[in-house]
């Protein structure tokens, strides 16, 4: 005669019911109000730097409805033409890392909005990797640095040598 095999069966554990929260009781409600209040609070206590509150009020991202300023530049290569593809950063002066990035189009420009108020702006040219057309390394004169007072255009050139 055959012989069946035994089938594994997983095993189950119950708990007692006195120990579970009912999604539907004021007790769940009560849970769940709590979680959403420590991660808003948590959230809002360290997603923020301390910064002093005109700082602060500058550093969030632009939106299309808020003032700006724009500066707007052109690079230029070692024969005076204008250059694309350069990828150029700007920061603030007090900063130590770049907060914005641009790239140069087909006729050398770039421009960036940066928020309005009298802000000192460093602009340079990040060259890794960039070379002429006989080979040549390209290097940038010097950065540039820009003075915005109010919600205005400043414009500005960038000079790269061999």
């Amino acid at each position: 005669m055959w012989k069946r095999k035994k089938k594994w069966r997983p095993k189950t554990v119950t708990s007692s019911s006195a120990h579970r929260i009912r999604s539907g009781s004021t007790a769940h409600r009560a849970v769940l109000y709590l979680q959403c209040f420590l991660i808003a609070f948590l959230f809002s206590t360290f997603s923020r730097r301390a910064l002093p509150l005109s700082q602060a009020a500058s550093s969030h991202k632009l939106r299309p409805s808020d003032p700006y300023a724009l500066i707007f530049g052109t690079i230029w290569g070692p024969g005076d033409q204008p250059v694309f593809g350069i990828r150029v950063k700007i920061r603030r002066a007090t900063d130590k890392k770049p907060y914005w990035e641009a790239v140069s189009d087909h006729a050398g420009e770039f421009a960036q909005r940066v928020p309005a108020g009298e802000a000192e702006y460093i602009i340079y040219a990040d060259l890794k990797g960039v070379k002429t057309t006989d080979g040549l390394r390209v290097h940038l004169v010097q950065p540039v640095t820009v003075h915005v007072e109010y919600d205005e255009r400043v414009d500005m050139s960038l000079h790269l040598t061999q």
